[in-house]
């Protein structure tokens, strides 16, 4: 793997925002898809929460393709459907948008876990990441399934080797989880504008 697994993210994250620092709809559903093939290395126990990503990026993706200069903003897809009150239907956008940012911030807390931790494993640092980040939106089921998936995490050096390729995996790191986080915290604050960002699953 040419750089870490950060690389491709790294690059997005260089042009997620337009010069007026709106995020933009492509390059942000780029970061996230990027983001897939860590789940990969988690095994069948997250092949769940895969899917609900590679989902929630399709919804999205679908919608921005309709009409690219339209939807060119990621926030105009939650916006269309506020004013067309069809913002809290579960096939919306602005459902894929919440849960999709959600996921992100597991993702990315995990990885500072792994960061600021050396000494924790993997299943503490994905444990940790969960209660603070998904735990509180959801239902026993979904919980249940959280957590038996954690005991089947890879080994942390295992794992570890496998991202890095030939990059500097700490610093990549540390850079992703800092400007990767800055953009889900706007994304947050403009779902709870409208209303949107403590809908439980």
């Amino acid at each position: 793997m040419e750089g870490s697994l950060f690389s491709p993210a790294l690059e997005g994250l260089k042009v997620v925002k337009s010069e007026e620092g709106k995020v933009l709809t492509k390059p942000f559903l780029d970061i996230c898809r990027s983001l897939l093939p860590v789940l990969d290395n988690f095994g069948g126990a997250f092949s769940f929460v895969k899917s609900d990503i590679g989902g929630n990026i399709s919804r999205l993706e679908s919608k921005y393709q309709t009409d690219p200069s339209e939807y060119k903003f990621l926030f105009s897809l939650v916006q269309k459907e506020v004013e067309a009150k069809t913002e809290k239907a579960s096939s919306s956008c602005t459902n894929g948008l919440l849960w999709l940012s959600r996921s992100m911030d597991f993702t990315v807390q995990m990885f500072n876990n792994l960061h600021e931790h050396q000494d924790w494993t993997m299943q503490r640092a994905c444990s940790d990441s969960y209660n603070k980040t998904l735990r509180q939106w959801h239902g026993w089921l979904a919980i249940s399934s959280f957590s038996v998936a954690m005991k089947l995490v890879p080994e942390r050096k295992k794992f570890m080797e496998i991202i890095s390729g030939t990059g500097n995996l700490e610093s990549d790191m540390e850079e992703f989880c800092t400007s990767f986080s800055s953009v889900l915290v706007e994304n947050h604050k403009f779902l709870a504008s409208v209303g949107m960002d403590s809908a439980k699953a």
